[in-house]
């Protein structure tokens, strides 16, 4: 019993995803550009992109699967793996690695018990590292959604992740 309420909940939520992926794909058919803003509201809506969503978005769109394949693995932005409610970026550019950021890296993995590309059990976190932020002069640098933290150091990083695991 309690399984397929589940099931149904699971099934009302694809729905009501799907639903709205469609609204977008209608506002933007047609028009010049429109692959990237619908991915990157496809991402706000699902969280991710993972491949059904991209054929989806393909066929409402009229685009090869391949132009929107390539598009999402092109930019750092969009991600085919599914993130945490908090995603953690730590800048792994030569400033940042040379100032600590292997340090906060390592740290942050203890604290939440995951990897780079991993999601926390209670998935509230998940872990990046990308190759450059831009916040050079700040290094070394993390982000934690949008939001930029820089010149840290591994004994700040309790109080910060504190904040989030509220």
């Amino acid at each position: 019993m309690e399984q397929n309420q589940e099931q149904v909940a699971n099934k009302k939520e694809h729905d009501e995803k799907l639903a709205r992926l469609n609204d977008v794909i209608g506002e933007f058919k047609g028009q010049p550009g429109a692959l990237i803003p619908v991915l990157h509201k496809a991402q706000q809506i699902y969280g991710y992109l993972p491949e059904e969503v991209q054929y989806h978005i393909a066929q409402g769109l009229g685009v090869p699967l391949a132009d929107v394949y390539g598009v999402v693995t092109f930019y750092s932005h969009f991600t085919m793996i599914p993130r945490g409610e908090h995603n953690i970026a730590v800048c792994l550019g030569t400033a940042c690695y040379v100032k600590g950021a292997g340090e906060l890296m390592n740290k942050i993995g203890d604290e939440l018990g995951i990897k780079v590309g991993e999601i926390s059990k209670d998935r509230k976190f998940s872990l990046e590292a990308p190759r450059c932020i831009g916040a050079c002069g700040m290094a070394p640098v993390l982000t934690i959604n949008e939001e930029v933290y820089g010149r840290l150091n591994a004994d700040q990083l309790g109080e910060l992740l504190q904040k989030y695991k509220q």
